[in-house]
């Protein structure tokens, strides 16, 4: 199993083989990354190391349980996300103590840095409980579907946030399960990721060949803004409040079977 986790994305995939994905759970509305950012924003932290790693560096200072946000989604028995919610509470929170985000950190008074670090650490401890529920009912899911299941792969910016990864790693343990996360520097936007799953596909021939050096002025490329990456499980689905219902391009994974049928029925 495969948890991305970053600023765009919050996608749970049972990965069977390479571009053989089931979509198990994603964002309905904002990511994980998302919600780190705005609060790092408005308690004005240092945005130089990014959102999530100043939030969770502050988050050590501060309390968890003193500011009472709800964990979202709990009564949804499925593995969907939504962080906007969480958002809104944030805010709230920093609108109440009057904290003023035009004052850095370290210029804050000692009161004021403790009422920061309490929201970091509160905000952080739900938000993160969020990824372990779905995570833990994910699972579930996924070894009814594919027993043999015996990891969960993180991925993402925000698997390099160190809560995070002690967090999950509870999870699968008590499911049997074991964690892997790649080195910080590749939880960043990367472009090896990208270039190595191409060389894969490239491997096994799946790609299309390319266009005519004398192509014709009125050619028309089909662009994708985004491309599903898997079928969605069925007990899994979700209607995304701010996107289209109707899928406007077939997903990674349908087009893949379709070009194997393919080439099967042309060997025949």
């Amino acid at each position: 199993m495969a948890l991305l986790v970053s600023g765009g994305h919050n996608l749970l995939i049972l990965a069977r083989d390479l571009g053989d994905y089931i979509q198990l759970g994603t964002t309905i509305d904002d990511a994980i990354g998302e919600a780190y950012d705005k609060t790092a924003k408005w308690l004005g932290l240092d945005l130089r190391k990014s959102g999530g790693p100043a939030v969770e560096e502050l988050a050590q200072e501060g309390d968890a349980k003193s500011v009472k946000f709800k964990v979202p989604m709990k009564q949804h028995k499925d593995c969907n996300f939504s962080y906007a919610g969480l958002k809104t509470q944030v805010r709230l929170a920093i609108e109440a103590k009057r904290i003023n985000a035009e004052i850095s950190l370290a210029s804050a008074s000692d009161e004021e840095r403790q009422a920061r670090a309490d929201i970091a650490a509160s905000f952080q401890r739900v938000a993160v409980l969020h990824l372990e529920e779905k995570c833990e009912r994910a699972i579930e899911w996924g070894l009814n579907i594919e027993p043999s299941i015996n990891h969960l792969v993180v991925s993402g910016g925000v698997a390099s946030n160190k809560y995070v990864r002690a967090r999950l790693d509870e999870v699968v343990k008590r499911k049997g399960l074991k964690l892997v996360c790649p080195p910080p520097s590749l939880c960043t936007d990367n472009g090896v990721m990208v270039a190595w799953t191409g060389l894969e596909h490239f491997r096994l021939g799946r790609f299309d060949p390319p266009p005519p050096a004398n192509e014709p002025e009125d050619a028309v490329l089909d662009l994708r803004p985004r491309w599903p990456l898997g079928e969605e499980y069925a007990e899994g689905k979700s209607e995304a409040r701010s996107m289209r219902t109707a899928r406007m391009h077939p997903s990674l994974t349908s087009l893949i079977k379709a070009s194997i049928k393919q080439e099967s029925q042309s060997a025949i």
